[in-house]
Formats: C-alpha cells, sequence, structure tokens
C-alpha cells in the first residue's frame, strides 16, 4: 500500500493501531499470525555435502576422472594422483566460493535492529526487533536503527543516514506530510523510515508498515537469493574447449590404432600407445594451470588494491564491455568540499580535497587572503560559529565526527586559517535554536568580547532570502531590493546548475537588552552575508581512468541514488557525460518495461534517483544486449545488482557487509581507477590462458600426427607409450604454467573487448594451433625416417631422436605462443620464468636420454653429437618457418 500518500489518521486507522497507546497483547497475537515475524527468511539450503558433489558434474571434470582411471590402468600413479589432486583442488574452490556467498544474507540480517522500543496496551517497551508486528507504534532517536519499515507521524528535527539503501552521500531529513507521488524512489519519500537505516539527528515515532521480506532491505534479501550465478566466459570457453578436445583427440587416437593394427602393428602395443596418446592429447593439467594463472592474478590485483573473491572473476573482468558504476565514494570522495563562496557579488573558488584543511582562494584566477576580503572572512566565520562539527584525524586521514554539511562549512574556514578555539575566544555562545526541517534553519546567538549581540544563522538560500531585509554588498549593508534580490537569487540558480548544494549564511545585531524567547524573534529582518556552495567532489584520478576505459573499448555508466542534476554534473566533469547521451530518472525507469530498456540503454551515460529493482533492472538489460557487465557498489541497495552482474565490485572502505559478500572483486580503496588496473589484469590473464591453450594443443597435435602418419605409412612406431607419457610430463607442465606468469603486451589496453561469445579458438588460434603442430608432427618423422632409414636395425635409436626431436620443438615453439604476432615481437627473456622452465624440460629430457639407469625405462639410446646438428635443425623449422613467412606477408 502507499502509505507514504496517506495521511497519519488514515494510516492509523487502515493498519488498525492507536498513536496514543499503540496495540494491545491481543492484537499483536493476530498480526504476528498473519504476518510472521520480523526478520529475513533465508531460502532453501543445500546440504554442504550435496554442494559439494555438485562441484563435480562439470563435462572436464568427468574426462579428468576418466583420464585418471586410463593412468592408473598403464601403472601411471604419479599422473593419476595428479589428476585427483587437481579434480579436488577445483571441487573445493568451487565449495568454498558458493558457501561464502551465502554469507551475504547473514550480513544482511546484522544490520536488522537487536531492539526497538515499541508502544503496547498505553506503555512503552523495549523488544527485539523480531517481535515487532505490522502496525506497532516505535519511537526512536539519535544513533538508534531503525527496526522496521515505518510511516512517521511525529518527527523533531529528524535526519536518517540512508546511504546503503539510497546512495545519497547526505542523511535524509524527514516529515509528516503525505506525499503525491505515487512513483517516488526509496530516496524522496521523505515521510517513510527504512528497516535496517540509523538515526543521525533528532528523534520521531513511526507506524510499522512492513516487516520481514515485506520491507525495503527484505525485497533486497529477496533479489540477493534470486539473483542467478552467471557462468563465466572463462567457464564457458573452457567446457566448450573440453568438449573439442576429447572428440577429437579420442578420435584421432582411434584412427591411430585402427591404422596400426590394419598395418600389422599387434593389437596390445596399439592399445597401449593410443591410450598413452589419449592421456597426452587431453590436457588434464589445463584447469590446473587456469587456476595457478588466475590465483597468481589475484596476487598481483592485490597490490594494485583489489582483492578478489572469486577466481574465475579475475578473467571476467578482461572482457567486460560496459562497467555501471556508483557515484558516491567511487568516483567521487565521499566527502563534502565547499569549492564556491559567493558575498556581495563577488565569487570565489577555493582548492582542496576532501577534508584536508589546506586549500586556497581564488578570484577567477588571482589568489587572494581571505583575511582580506571583509565579507569572505565574515562569511566563512559565521559558518564556523553555526556549526558542531569537528574535524579529526586517524591513520593519516581527516575524518569529520558530525553533519558531512557542516563538516564542509568547517573545513572551508579552517582553509582561511580559522579555528573554533580561536573564534570561542572572542564570541560567547549564547543560545541555540537546532535546524528543523520545517524551518531549514539553524540559528546561534553570540556575543563578542566587546559585548556585542548577534544572531547567525545558516540554511536554504530560498528561505533566508525571504527572511533577510538587507545584504552586504560591496562590503556594506545595502537594503534588498528587487534588483539585489534577483542577483542573489541568480547567483543560487549558477551554483546549483554547477550541482553544488548551497547553503546560505545570515546575521543581524542585536541589542544587548534584547530578550530573544523563539527561533521566530530571532530568524527576522536578518541581513543576507552570502553563499557557500558545497559538492562531494570527483576523484582526481577516476577522468583518466574513464578515458583509458574509453580507449579499451568499455563504456561507462553512473547509476545512482542522487538527483539528476548533480549526478549530470559530475558525469560531465568525468568525461561520462559529453552532451549527446540520456540522463534517465527512476521515474522514467519506472514505465519502461525490460524490452522497452534494452532499445534505449546503450544511449544512457547516467541513471539517477534510481532503486534496487532499478539497478537490477539495468544489468539485466545491457546483459540481454549482449554485454559483460561490471556492477560496482557499497550500500545494500546495491547488492542485488552486484550479484546478479558478470563480475560484481564492492568498496573495501565504504562497503557494507551484504554488499562485499554478494561481489566478486573487493576495491580496498574505494577507488574507480583501481577497477582499470584489474581490467587490465584480466585481459592479461586472458591472453596468457590463451598462450597456453595454444602452446599445450599445438604440441599434443604434434604428438599424435606423428603417430598416426607413422602408422598410415606402415612405418614401426616413432614412439613408445612411455616416451609420448614422458613428453606430455616435461614439456606440458612447467613451461605453460611459466606462459601463465607472462606480462601483459604494451597495448592490451587498446583493444577492445573480446565479444562474450568468442571462443577460444577465435582470432586464427585453431589455425596456429592447426598448422604449429601439424609442423611439429611433421619434423619429428622426418628426424624419426632420417635416422631409421640410416640403420633400420636400431629401431631404438630413431626412437629416441624422434623423441629429443619433439620436445625440442615443442621447447622451441613456446617462445613463439608468447605474442599473437610473432616469436620476433618480444624479448624472450622478458619472462625469465619460463627462460628456466624451457631449461629444466631440457634437462629432464637429457636425463632420461643419459642416465643409464632410465633407459631401460624410457627405451632411450644415448644421441650422438652429430644427430644433435639434425635434431636442432630441424626442431627449429616450424616456428622460425611461420614467422618467416608471415614477416613476408607483412611487408607485402
Amino acid at each position: 500500500m502507499m502509505f507514504h500518500e496517506m495521511k497519519e489518521k488514515d494510516v492509523e486507522k487502515i493498519l488498525n493501531t492507536s498513536i496514543e497507546n499503540g496495540l494491545t497483547a491481543s492484537d499483536v497475537e493476530k498480526k504476528r499470525k498473519q504476518f510472521g515475524w520480523n526478520e529475513l527468511q533465508e531460502g532453501e539450503k543445500q546440504s554442504a555435502f550435496l554442494l559439494f558433489i555438485s562441484q563435480f558434474k562439470d563435462f572436464m571434470i568427468l574426462v579428468l576422472l576418466a583420464a585418471t582411471l586410463i593412468s592408473g590402468l598403464l601403472g601411471e600413479y604419479i599422473d593419476a594422483i595428479a589428476i585427483i589432486a587437481i579434480v579436488l583442488i577445483n571441487g573445493f574452490l568451487g565449495f568454498f566460493q558458493e558457501r561464502r556467498a551465502e554469507k551475504s544474507l547473514h550480513a544482511l540480517k546484522e544490520l536488522s535492529a537487536p531492539q526497538v522500543t515499541v508502544l503496547r496496551d498505553g506503555q512503552w517497551h523495549k523488544i527485539p526487533s523480531k517481535e515487532v508486528v505490522v502496525g506497532d507504534i516505535i519511537r526512536f532517536s539519535s544513533g538508534d536503527r531503525i527496526g522496521a519499515d515505518v510511516r512517521l507521524v511525529q518527527t523533531v528535527n529528524l535526519e536518517i543516514e540512508e546511504s546503503a539503501l539510497t546512495g545519497e552521500s547526505v542523511p535524509a531529513v524527514k516529515s509528516i506530510a503525505p506525499l503525491s507521488n505515487s512513483h517516488a524512489s526509496l530516496g524522496d519519500l521523505e515521510n517513510m523510515a527504512f528497516m535496517g537505516t540509523m538515526v543521525t539527528r533528532g528523534n520521531g515515532l513511526g507506524i510499522v508498515t512492513g516487516i520481514g521480506m515485506n520491507t525495503a532491505m527484505g525485497k533486497i534479501a529477496d533479489m540477493i537469493q534470486n539473483a542467478e550465478n552467471l557462468v563465466t566466459p572463462l567457464q564457458r570457453r573452457l567446457e566448450q574447449l573440453g568438449k573439442i578436445l576429447i572428440t577429437v583427440a579420442l578420435g584421432l587416437t582411434l584412427l591411430v590404432v585402427v591404422a596400426g593394427v590394419v598395418h600389422g602393428h599387434d593389437l596390445y602395443t596399439m592399445f597401449l600407445a593410443g591410450v598413452s596418446l589419449a592421456v597426452a592429447a587431453i590436457p588434464e593439467g589445463l584447469p590446473a594451470i587456469v587456476t595457478i594463472a588466475l590465483s597468481l592474478g589475484v596476487q598481483r590485483m592485490i597490490r594494485k588494491n583489489a582483492i578478489v573473491r572469486k577466481l574465475p572473476a579475475v578473467e571476467t573482468l578482461g572482457c567486460a564491455s560496459v562497467i555501471c558504476s556508483d557515484k558516491t565514494g567511487t568516483m567521487t570522495q565521499n566527502k563534502m568540499t565547499v569549492t564556491h563562496l559567493w558575498s556581495g557579488g563577488n565569487t570565489w573558488n577555493l582548492t582542496g580535497t576532501g577534508y584536508n584543511p589546506k586549500g586556497s582562494f581564488y578570484i577567477e584566477d588571482q589568489e587572494i587572503t581571505p583575511q582580506n576580503e571583509k565579507s569572505l572572512y565574515q562569511l566563512l566565520t559565521f559558518g564556523l560559529l553555526c556549526n558542531h562539527a569537528e574535524l579529526k584525524k586517524k591513520d593519516d586521514e581527516f575524518i569529520i565526527d558530525g553533519d558531512p554539511t557542516e563538516g564542509a562549512l568547517l573545513v572551508s574556514a579552517l582553509k582561511a586559517g580559522l579555528t573554533r578555539d580561536s573564534l570561542l575566544k572572542q564570541f560567547k555562545i549564547e543560545k541555540e535554536f537546532p535546524f528543523d526541517s520545517t524551518r531549514k534553519m539553524m540559528s546561534v546567538i553570540v556575543k563578542d568580547k566587546n559585548g556585542r549581540r548577534f544572531v547567525i544563522t545558516k540554511g536554504a538560500p530560498d528561505v533566508l532570502l525571504g527572511l533577510s531585509e538587507s545584504v552586504l554588498w560591496g562590503g556594506k549593508q545595502q537594503y534588498l531590493n528587487e534588483e539585489l534580490k534577483n542577483a542573489i537569487e541568480s547567483s543560487v540558480e549558477h551554483l546549483a546548475s554547477m550541482a553544488l548544494r548551497t547553503i546560505a549564511i545570515a546575521f543581524k545585531p542585536i541589542q544587548e537588552q534584547t530578550v530573544i524567547l523563539n527561533e521566530r524573534d530571532a530568524e527576522k529582518g536578518l541581513t543576507f552575508v552570502g553563499i557557500q556552495g558545497m559538492i562531494d567532489p570527483p576523484r582526481p584520478e577516476v577522468k583518466q581512468a574513464i578515458k583509458e576505459c574509453r580507449e579499451a573499448g568499455i563504456k561507462t555508466i553512473m547509476i545512482t541514488g542522487d538527483h539528476a542534476i548533480t549526478a549530470r554534473s559530475i558525469a560531465g566533469q568525468l568525461g561520462i557525460f559529453r552532451g549527446k547521451e540520456k540522463v534517465m530518472e527512476g521515474a522514467e525507469l519506472n514505465n519502461l518495461s525490460l524490452d522497452a530498456l534494452e532499445e534505449v540503454v546503450e544511449d544512457v551515460a547516467v541513471f539517477a534517483r534510481v532503486s534496487p529493482e532499478h539497478k537490477l533492472k539495468i544489468v539485466k538489460a545491457l546483459q540481454n544486449r549482449g554485454h559483460i557487465v561490471a556492477m560496482t557498489g557499497d550500500g545494500v541497495n546495491d547488492a542485488p545488482a552486484i550479484k546478479s552482474a558478470d563480475i560484481g565490485i564492492s568498496m573495501g572502505i565504504t562497503g557494507t557487509d551484504v554488499a562485499k559478500e554478494a561481489s566478486s572483486l573487493i576495491l580496498l580503496d574505494d577507488n574507480f581507477a583501481t577497477i582499470k588496473a584489474a581490467i587490465n589484469e584480466g585481459r592479461n590473464i586472458y591472453e596468457n590462458i590463451r598462450k597456453f591453450v595454444r602452446y599445450l594443443l599445438a604440441s599434443n597435435v604434434g604428438e599424435i600426427l606423428v603417430m598416426l602418419f607413422a602408422m598410415l605409412l606402415s612405418l614401426p612406431l616413432p614412439l613408445v607409450p612411455i616416451q609420448i607419457l614422458w613428453v606430455n610430463l616435461v614439456t606440458d607442465g612447467l613451461p605453460a604454467m611459466a606462459l601463465g606468469l607472462d606480462k601483459p603486451e604494451d597495448d592490451v589496453m587498446r583493444r577492445k573487448p573480446r565479444h562474450p561469445k568468442e571462443g577460444i579458438f577465435a582470432r586464427r588460434l585453431g589455425w596456429k594451433v592447426i598448422s604449429r603442430g601439424f609442423l611439429i608432427g611433421i619434423v619429428t618423422l622426418l628426424a624419426f625416417l632420417t635416422i631409421y632409414h640410416k640403420n633400420p636395425e636400431n629401431l631404438a635409436y630413431a626412437q629416441t631422436v624422434a623423441f629429443a626431436t619433439l620436445v625440442l620443438t615443442q621447447l622451441i615453439h613456446v617462445f613463439d605462443c608468447r605474442s599473437e604476432k610473432s616469436i620476433f615481437s618480444r624479448n624472450p627473456f622478458g619472462n625469465m620464468y619460463l627462460v628456466w622452465a624451457v631449461i629444466s624440460s631440457l634437462l629432464l629430457m637429457l636425463l632420461a636420454i643419459y642416465v643409464p639407469a632410465l633407459q631401460p625405462i624410457f627405451h632411450t639410446i644415448p644421441i650422438e653429437p652429430k644427430d644433435w646438428m639434425l635434431i636442432i635443425g630441424l626442431s627449429s623449422v616450424p616456428t622460425f618457418l611461420l614467422a618467416g613467412s608471415l614477416f613476408v606477408r607483412k611487408k607485402a
């Protein structure tokens, strides 16, 4: 029901309660049976055992288990143990990630108030919030957390911190008057208070209109539970790759076995060779190498202030095409800062960032000393006297204790060298009339050291202007005629057009014997001093980060609960809004279906005054348009969209536990620029995954083809089964892992994001795998034939030469895999991990050939020095032949 549109008495009547006496005990029982307990419900939980077992349903995992069985049958127990370890590691990773996701609801539950003060049978009681029912009358004051959704019926200077729900950077001022807008966003519901929000000033009384899952918080909990856990592009690609590999590898292996049997080889020998080929062809180490590459990426990202909670998220960032970012705290500093001051026809600019009390005053481009500007100094002095905020320093960072608006006025005065202690030596505060949301003002009566008394008032410019009779203009007090009034209004409009929140300052002298009993006597006949314009300023580094994201083909969209004017201004300063894009408000979103939103969503740069449902709708619309969406946020209101996005990003400093638990990535510094660094890392990780997929598959194709060609040509086996398995172990593992540590290429952030449906073999990777694999197979067979024809009686020696050629060819080829261009485009010593991995693999190969104890196991014979020239020459052909042809083609 639209309780915000109703009068208090109507709400009281509909909910069958009494503002004077509250509910009776029998009423409470009836309502509890009707509405239940005031708690957030959790969906059905899957048992830990079933959740763990579900991690092994993946097709690639089943294939790995089959490979384990085959390895065991072959007596390759080390391989079998390694595969089982890989499968278990992946299973445990998935299990813990899903268990961690369940914590988001527990974090949400903790936001509900533990105790609530409630009126029942005419008496006030403190009860657990769980026992609150619809129709209860509850009261709250500064420091209390609201225990349910309530329609306010009494307020005294009530302000509530709602940023977790609405995204607004300042507390919401509350009132009790009915509202006429049926589609108002949460941030506009001034006569409502919501579960989980915190009272920062004043006190109030309200009728409970919603409990548990029927609160604004409950709706968010429901959206979190029902949000889909999307499969990442990497997971999709690897699953496709696994199916292709198994089908092709098993097909070719079967062909090798059949061809061998047809050409006279015995069935048992060919079966062993076929099984060895199958084990070699299926890169069972791929998931482990992917996991290691992602884990190392995670370590690098921690150094860049980003904590990854879900490993695949690292890679997903690399193909993000849209970043939906919250404004407050992510793109801005979440610190209200005075940037412009106006008094008597002059406008001053004030520099400085956040709450740091260092800054300079400028009029146009000329720096001035504020003490020499009488009206400016008076504006700053009065702003500090009529103020309760305090500036504190914690861990080398300045923070404000008190209202953010008063904090901004305090810092602007400190930048001029004013301090509260020095002013209180000159002025004594005699009386205060606190801020009231109806009056929209606060006033103090002060006496200076000469005995002169003043009323100092701060508040909304339009209100103070209506109560002023004169104005400080050109350093003199002048009667406020229509011309001057228009000039002040024009200045207010100008500051507002820059999205500045404006606070006006006025004063009036009073006689020593004058007694002021109430605010009405104090706040009339004022002299208008000036205006301070403040804003939550953009972070300095964010504009460049957004520019670099745009160059990388990534669009940035601002999604905020703040007002459209403020959001458009910040978006303009950051380069998100450049004049042609649309700005859409929540009210307009309400009238658009998901299909209709999909038609226009790519034209919108800023979404303002949005609710949690709107954020979820925007993410879905972008995903339906084929985008990979990164969603950032810090509040409870962001959690559903964070969870549903392809990559959910939460804030580490200002973020709620709910947002963090729903996210895949946490920004330790709450900085948008960190997202750009993470995208760079994500792109590089995916490229590294492509590198070792290319390397592993080309090597495996070469191994299969050398056997297939030999069978088709009625030749003896060029490799025995144990040699195939050793090649697989020696050449695949360490070099492939080292490729996962490769540094990014220079142009990684100048490329467009890859299409989410792009296959792992896109951009000619499939051709590179087949062509290199074909040449690896051919040169290995040529080495075998050359030696075999010289001495057909010494088959073992020819097989050893083939074994050495195959290993060496693959180890040269690994350097070619470092770039999509050619082996010459990168310094071979740019990845020393790879250099040492190749050296290690060479040593392992030489041990199998030259250590007498190993020769019977691997069926090897020491290779004569003269034959190494043949091996090295043939091993270099696949890489340098194709690299040379590419160079010639480019020159042409």
